[in-house]
């Protein structure tokens, strides 16, 4: 069973349709949206500000979610895949985006929907991703203009993928 802790008075709300990996960690002020999964060594620690999750968002293993003390909650929407090792910290994603495997989004960033950040990409403070947009680099920076409809079905795949592996554990 996953760790799910209590800080500061706040009970991570979490619906029966999510999946949890066992050595998950879910602590503090984070609200999840239905059918999610949030895969092996993840941590979502809502500790110091809130965390929203929308519906149907995959967590990969050894993801970190986390926010700022009194400047920066992060959200997240719906339909979106955290790639494995990621960190996504005191931010916000809009629905349908891919963030891919060990990137990292810092305190500020806006991504909007539709949109992907490439494997390894560091998405500096306060950067704006604009909706069909593929940013990759270190500093991130756009590398691409895509169509909704093709970053859309990349993103649908993944998100639909891993509703299908944590049936699996269930």
């Amino acid at each position: 069973m996953a760790l799910i802790l209590s800080c500061r008075e706040n009970t991570p709300q979490i619906p029966a349709s999510c999946w949890l990996a066992e050595n998950a960690t879910i602590a503090g002020e984070v609200t999840m949206g239905e059918r999610c999964s949030v895969w092996f060594n993840a941590v979502i620690r809502g500790d110091v500000n809130s965390i929203l999750i929308g519906d149907q968002v995959n967590i990969q293993d050894g993801a970190i979610i986390h926010c700022t003390y009194q400047k920066a909650a992060t959200t997240i929407g719906n339909n979106v895949s955290v790639g494995h090792n990621a960190i996504v910290h005191g931010c916000t994603v809009h629905s349908d985006v891919l963030v891919g495997m060990g990137s990292i989004l810092m305190d500020g960033v806006v991504v909007e929907s539709n949109s992907i950040i490439a494997a390894g990409a560091v998405v500096t403070q306060n950067t704006h991703v604009e909706t069909g947009s593929i940013y990759a680099g270190v500093p991130a920076k756009k590398v691409k203009t895509i169509s909704a409809e093709l970053t859309k079905g990349e993103i649908d795949r993944i998100a639909k993928n891993y509703q299908l592996y944590a049936s699996w554990f269930k």
